[in-house]
């Protein structure tokens, strides 16, 4: 399973919301509620996150096995 709290972490650190990073990275709402709820999302939308955030997917998610 893959988990975001990475990405939350980061936010909150650079004192972003999830609005501000959707708008920045050009997503759409439902993009960021599947983020949220810890759903998969398509490579595009990492690709897009890290574009905006100029991180790498390591540094926004990681793999937990269940």
């Amino acid at each position: 399973m893959i988990a975001y709290y990475k990405l939350l972490d980061m936010l909150n650190k650079r004192d972003m919301t999830k609005e501000q990073l959707r708008l920045k990275a050009g997503l759409a709402s439902g993009t960021m509620t599947k983020i949220s709820k810890g759903e998969p999302v398509n490579l595009k939308t990492i690709d897009l996150i890290c574009k905006a955030l100029q991180v790498q997917p390591g540094d926004i998610l990681e793999y937990i096995e269940k």
